[in-house]
């Protein structure tokens, strides 16, 4: 590429910029000429109150006020401090006791647990399999270290999930490969808001322990960034058990984020979480994840490790940022159904949603409907199949607002 003077491609696609900010940086700029009340910015995937300003848990910053500078100055271990690697546990299970071997690795957010994940768990050259419609930095992700994507359709012809399309899919690539890393976003799928059922989770066990039987070894990721804001923090992880009904050459591993759930985007903590069929999957899974640590970003921040590990020290205080976070959680849903209300009045189709921070629409020609929105003052990101829209960031009333004007924008 004529763009590139020293560094070096390396076979990766590269683009001038990445697009989300990209746009987002667009909408910011046009705010500036004509003003906050010209412009909806639909693409942040950060929670933002009515006004436009970022909702940070109150209960949660009391903490950030109370720590000393050892709390966020040291270095913390490789694989994070030990009260977080037991905290994190009980954030990301709930109630939940899983029956297996369990090992938490602190990485920076989730994009780091699924980063070790590919890295550790597939071969260069490698495919990851994961839906048509996903979060485009996966390929980033495993392009970096010398992986690619490869995707089945999420849904079927009823608007379900596709279960039949995903088996067919992991069993080809067990077939070329030999073994397989799966990535699944529920609930509150980005970038569709879709949550797999309790019965797509027996259709996803049943074909991977078929897979199974012809396979190395299966690692299904679980990427639940967004779980805490899909609805019932408990009734959203009825699922978990379900992992525990594979064979050993399966591993489920869990990528968790504080992102969203504690308000913490900008320390950049989450933790990768295994739940291993024998102590031995368990421990190998700890070495490798803090080598991998080591080898990239060495040790993760501190400072939201303590802060998670205070909350659940103090069972009054976990209640009190639980309870904060339930009525910014139904700020949410009362958007994305707003969103829907107004969609089905409009006729614009949208992707199967059940709650998150996002919406998607399908189109043919999504980078092209996004340029003439731009010009209206409407900024939504273009994805491969369509387009999606930030409910987290944006007003009730926008949210009524905008599936007109992209359907007014698509005739």
């Amino acid at each position: 590429m004529s763009d590139y003077i020293l560094a070096k491609q390396n076979g990766r696609t590269i683009p001038l910029e990445d697009k989300i900010f990209g746009i987002s940086n667009r909408a910011k700029k046009m705010i500036a000429e004509k003003g906050a009340d010209s412009v909806i910015n639909a693409t942040i995937g950060s929670l933002l109150d009515d006004e436009g300003k970022l909702v940070v848990l109150s209960s949660v910053v009391d903490v950030v006020k109370s720590l000393e500078p050892v709390d966020f100055a040291d270095y913390a271990p490789i694989g994070g401090i030990a009260p977080f690697r037991e905290a994190v546990k009980k954030a990301a299970f709930g109630s939940f006791k899983p029956k297996t071997f369990t090992e938490a690795v602190a990485t920076p957010g989730g994009t780091g647990s699924i980063r070790n994940t590919i890295v550790n768990y597939s071969k260069p050259g490698d495919q990851i399999l994961t839906s048509d419609w996903h979060w485009a930095p996966y390929n980033t992700i495993a392009g970096e270290v010398g992986r690619s994507v490869a995707v089945y359709e999420m849904f079927d012809e009823k608007g379900g999930f596709n279960a039949a399309g995903f088996a067919e899919k992991a069993e080809e690539l067990i077939a070329a490969q030999g073994s397989l890393v799966i990535i699944l976003n529920t609930p509150a799928h980005n970038p569709t808001g879709y949550s797999l059922t309790l019965e797509d989770w027996d259709n996803v066990i049943a074909a991977i322990k078929k897979a199974a039987a012809g396979a190395e070894s299966i690692i299904l990721l679980v990427d639940v960034a967004y779980i805490d804001f899909a609805g019932d923090e408990e009734e959203y992880r009825r699922f978990l058990p379900k992992l525990e009904d594979v064979p050993e050459n399966v591993l489920p591993i869990i990528a968790y984020s504080l992102s969203k759930t504690y308000t913490l985007y900008g320390t950049r903590c989450g933790a990768t979480i295994c739940m291993a069929k024998t102590r031995e999957i368990a421990d190998e899974f700890r070495r490798v994840c803090e080598f991998s640590s080591r080898g990239s970003w060495s040790n993760s921040a501190k400072m939201a490790q303590v802060i998670l590990s205070k909350i659940y020290s103090d069972p009054q205080l976990l209640a009190k940022v639980d309870e904060e976070r339930s009525k910014y959680r139904e700020m949410l849903i009362r958007r994305g159904r707003a969103f829907e209300e107004e969609a089905k009045k409009a006729g614009l189709e949208i992707v199967p949603f059940d709650a998150g921070f996002f919406v998607s629409i399908p189109c043919e020609n999504p980078d092209e409907i996004s340029k003439k929105l731009e010009a209206e003052g409407l900024f939504i990101v273009p994805l491969a199949k369509g387009l999606r829209v930030s409910v987290a960031s944006v007003s009730e009333a926008a949210c009524r607002k905008i599936p007109a004007m992209v359907k007014k924008a698509m005739e």
